[in-house]
């Protein structure tokens, strides 16, 4: 996890996240399910919680915040692990979606 630069008293705080996670990347959840509340040091990143999580960076192929694409490519080693995170963000990760790019389907 990335340190907190917010303070000299930050070491207590905390961010409150909630991760999901969808097809492919499903199987990567804990006993909890698909939804997992998360509490990280101020500062983290979604790298942090691919990490914590223990997702296949490759496997990523879509990433949300609150609802909104931060994946710049197609393909998973173009996700973006260097978005940082702010209390209460909901972030969706994705593995690719059955006959679509990401399992060899033809682009139209």
């Amino acid at each position: 996890m990335t340190k907190a630069t917010i303070g000299h008293n930050s070491e207590a705080a905390e961010i409150s996240i909630e991760t999901r996670l969808f097809n492919s990347l499903s199987q990567y959840a804990e006993a909890g399910g698909w939804r997992q509340s998360l509490k990280l040091p101020p500062g983290s990143r979604i790298g942090d919680i691919v990490r914590l999580l223990g997702l296949p960076h490759p496997e990523i192929f879509l990433v949300m915040r609150n609802g909104r694409d931060v994946t710049p490519g197609l393909v998973g080693d173009q996700v973006s692990l260097d978005v940082e995170l702010s209390d209460g963000d909901v972030i969706a990760f994705s593995g690719p979606v059955p006959y679509s790019y990401g399992f060899g389907a033809p682009v139209v």
